[in-house]
């Protein structure tokens, strides 16, 4: 791989995967001074100088969602006032990506917004991970490379075939689960579950057999936990053997990980396009796997104008 004008920066949202992002592709992560003001201002200045080069901006926009969100918006355009050639948001998670439609009156479509501030910053293309809605690609006017966390899930679980039920946790979910389900070659089962508000859902049915099973719950993210431990309750009323989880993003607010550790969940596979919490960390019931080789990948393919859908699964 040639490194010439090849940089890779990052704001405070996840630094460590940058860092292994970089080590990955045997690259210096690059130098940018962020600062706050007294007032809460944030101050960015690239360190390097960017002329002519191919950047990649590695920013989650995790909590706090807002000011990481803003620390990527200076970046790209802060990059393109230094007159870089090409500027790549890298988002190994989406914010917002919830807000995806105006389900309600008198609501935005977030998760379009974060779009057009991406493009309006300056962005030439985006690099996501798992989206929670598919359709936000087309929210851009720029090429967006969707991948998705599953070779580094199926990787993992290929042991646990036997036995083994995957499992949607709501019918927005199916396919995604069925795509795990089809490459561990096991069977499928969906949770029907109704929203009764903002991260409060209620499990109605199960659909497929769980009994004496190893279940596997497949999701983008854990938030609260609500729906993931209402699930898991369901799954063992309804005879599962054991339960685990596999989710992208440990988002993992308010009080998440206490219901996981109150839960009857085995395990909780999650990776580190966010940085994990501390008391998640303590739990003992976690376990991340890096998507830092795949990003490497596609920020190589991207660089070398390859193929990026050998990437896709």
């Amino acid at each position: 791989m040639s490194y010439d004008h090849f940089r890779i920066f990052s704001g405070n949202a996840n630094r460590t995967l940058a860092k292994a992002i970089c080590r990955c592709l045997g690259v210096e992560l690059g130098e940018a001074d962020i600062k706050t003001f007294s007032d809460g201002e944030i101050y960015l200045q690239i360190q390097e100088n960017v002329r002519g080069s191919d950047v990649f901006a590695v920013q989650p926009t995790c909590t706090p969602v807002d000011r990481n969100l803003m620390e990527l918006l200076l970046m790209i355009d802060a990059l393109k006032r230094a007159s870089a050639d090409r500027i790549t948001a890298v988002l190994p998670y989406y914010g917002y990506a919830r807000q995806d439609r105006k389900d309600r009156p008198r609501v935005p479509i977030s998760a379009k917004l974060i779009a057009s501030l991406l493009e309006r910053a300056g962005a030439d293309r985006v690099l996501a991970l798992d989206l929670h809605a598919a359709q936000i690609q087309g929210f851009f006017d720029v090429p967006v490379d969707h991948l998705f966390a599953s070779p580094v899930a199926l990787e993992y679980f290929n042991d646990y075939r036997d036995n083994l039920t995957v499992v949607s946790p709501d019918a927005g979910g199916v396919e995604r689960a069925r795509a795990m389900a089809k490459r561990l070659d096991a069977p499928l089962a969906i949770i029907d579950k109704r929203r009764q508000d903002v991260n409060v859902a209620e499990v109605l049915h199960i659909i497929g057999d769980v009994d004496g099973r190893d279940c596997l719950m497949v999701d983008d993210l854990i938030d609260t936990a609500g729906t993931l431990v209402k699930g898991v309750e369901a799954l063992i009323r309804h005879g599962a053997r054991r339960v685990s989880a596999f989710a992208t993003h440990p988002v993992l607010s308010g009080p998440a990980v206490a219901r996981i550790e109150e839960s009857g969940l085995d395990e909780v596979v999650v990776t580190d396009s966010i940085p994990l919490r501390e008391d998640a960390k303590r739990c003992g019931r976690f376990r991340v796997l890096s998507v830092a080789p795949l990003l490497a990948q596609a920020i190589q393919s991207i660089h070398e104008e390859t193929s990026v859908s050998k990437l896709f699964v």
